[in-house]
């Protein structure tokens, strides 16, 4: 600059007014050890403490004539002094170079001091200026007092100069910065690109890669072909991955990413690779109400429902059987490819019991078993094998009803019993108790079925009936109606207890195990055959015609 000092001196005076806190520029006088003596335009000089021209060093550069601009604290302080300061006035500009950046939206240098409540301290020249956390970088740093101490531009998004008030971002800087970087990137990319990233954070459906000024989003369910519950387990903050472009959207910069497509899929060819009734060794992954799944290759997933784990326990625990993790062998039971599903079995593995039963015993088999539950319509034994039997009430005894029967038996009880049914396909296996006894009457009906006549003893009459004892354990009945062709209108006037009868059997009653009789058409079929015999008799004697014949005709009677 050519000016001289008598005019910036006249211009300072012209344009100043001399009030306390005005800034007017001043030069140097005289210099000392504590002192510097500046003269500003006025009848008296002023002093200012040396250590305010002190640089960020501590390095001191005034000289004599030298022109500063000072502030103005005090015009006269009643001793006819001027009192004066350069870091008020150094102040003041440094407000208003932040107040040309702000507008200009110009960034500026600051030095990053110290953490506070929400953020950072940041040091412009000697303003104090607030950075908040979310605005120091693109992403969450790991370990923000590793930026400490250090100088870097700020944007400034919020001045107040009358509160004291400056918030900066360092972010805003750096999306200037990168943004022609990613403009570059997002005209590069293409479907199917190979690229890599930085994982800059995680979700609970995905992480968000760095491809350089673009983040794209790695979707949890494509970043292995197995399944991943947490992206935590595949990728951390921080880690440098290799990804393909899988579809981006320029006008939106939303860019999809993908690592599983970087292998080939472990699905194609699966149904070559595992037919049914497959055995493989598989890992547990997970554990549900109603299975497990299990991994036979990595990323190939099959479920072991609940009714596939055991032959014979139906409502097992899953987690009671399995942990995750375990090694388990299984059987492959079926594939769809389509929709990516495998079911698996691990009871195939092992030998069916009701299979081994049915090798190791027969229909008639005695076997013996302890009570393992009683329900309405039997009771369940337990057999060899960790099989149960189901004795039905039917089949509990010969002479009693079975809900009388079921009555005298307990869990944990030991029970006999005879191998009925064995139905493998079914899982089921029927069992008897009442075989193990005689049944009189089954053998009485095999030897005397319907239609044959037979005889008996009266043990009991009543008006309607007679109970008739046909053999040890055998009872028969004969109704009022039955009794003889004559009307008969109480069995009592034609029966007593101690009679012999014969009747025939018209019914057998296999469930009350009863035989009823008919004395009257046991005579009627005697009477009948006793007419049939008359007639051939009388038409033997009728076709005679000699008397040689009817001589012999009788000695064959005789």
């Amino acid at each position: 600059m050519t000016e001289t000092f008598a005019e910036l001196l006249e211009e300072s005076v012209e344009t100043v007014e001399m009030i306390p806190g005005s800034i007017v520029v001043g030069t140097v006088v005289d210099i000392d050890n504590e002192y510097v003596t500046m003269h500003v335009g006025l009848k008296s000089e002023g002093v200012i403490p040396r250590e305010q021209f002190l640089d960020v060093e501590g390095n001191f550069h005034l000289s004599v004539g030298d022109q500063v601009k000072v502030a103005m604290e005090v015009v006269d302080d009643g001793f006819g002094e001027t009192r004066l300061s350069r870091e008020k006035a150094k102040r003041a500009e440094t407000w208003e170079r932040l107040e040309e950046a702000f507008e200009r939206r110009d960034a500026v240098r600051g030095k990053l001091c110290s953490k506070v409540k929400g953020g950072f301290t940041v040091l412009i020249e000697d303003i104090r200026a607030f950075l908040p956390g979310s605005l120091v970088d693109l992403k969450p740093l790991k370990e923000p007092t590793d930026i400490e101490g250090e100088e870097m531009d700020f944007q400034i998004i919020k001045l107040d100069s009358r509160r004291n008030n400056v918030v900066v971002s360092r972010r805003a800087v750096l999306e200037t910065e990168n943004s022609e970087e990613r403009d570059a990137l997002l005209a590069s990319l293409t479907e199917g690109q190979v690229i890599k990233g930085t994982v800059k954070n995680l979700t609970e459906y995905g992480a968000f890669v760095d491809l350089g000024g673009v983040d794209g989003l790695l979707h949890v369910t494509d970043m292995a072909w197995k399944r991943v519950r947490h992206p935590s387990e595949v990728v951390t903050v921080g880690e440098e991955v290799t990804v393909r472009v899988l579809s981006f959207d320029s006008e939106k910069s939303r860019v999809s990413l993908g690592m599983k497509q970087l292998g080939e899929d472990p699905w194609s060819d699966i149904l070559e690779r595992y037919p049914p009734r497959t055995k493989v060794y598989a890992t547990v992954t997970n554990i549900t109400d109603y299975g497990c799944f299990a991994e036979i290759e990595d990323g190939v997933e099959g479920l072991v429902h609940v009714s596939e784990m055991d032959w014979t326990s139906r409502n097992v625990n899953p987690a009671k059987i399995v942990t995750v993790g375990d090694t388990i062998e299984v059987m492959v039971l079926g594939i769809d490819e389509e929709r990516r599903r495998v079911s698996l079995g691990m009871k195939q593995c092992k030998d069916n019991p009701w299979e081994v039963f049915g090798d190791t015993h027969e229909i008639g088999q005695k076997v013996s078993g302890k009570v393992k539950s009683i329900t309405d319509f039997g009771i369940f034994i337990g057999l060899p094998g960790n099989v149960d039997g189901l004795v039905h009430l039917s089949d509990m005894s010969w002479t009693e009803p079975g809900e009388t029967v079921i009555r005298r038996f307990s869990r944990g009880e030991q029970v006999d019993a005879v191998v009925l049914a064995i139905d493998v396909e079914r899982e089921r296996i029927g069992l008897g108790i009442k075989q193990l006894d005689v049944d009189t009457f089954g053998d009485y009906v095999k030897d005397n079925p319907r239609g044959t006549v037979v005889a008996g003893v009266v043990t009991e009459v009543t008006q309607q009936d007679a109970t008739v004892e046909l053999a040890e354990g055998v009872v028969g009945v004969v109704r009022v109606s039955e009794i003889s062709q004559d009307h008969v209108e109480d069995a009592r006037h034609a029966l007593k207890a101690g009679d012999g009868i014969v009747g025939k059997i018209l019914t057998v009653d296999n469930r009350n195990r009863v035989l009823w009789l008919s004395i009257k058409q046991s005579e009627e079929d005697h009477e009948a055959e006793a007419h049939r015999e008359y007639q051939q008799q009388t038409e033997e004697e009728s076709r005679a015609t000699t008397f040689g014949e009817l001589i012999r005709s009788q000695l064959k009677k005789k």
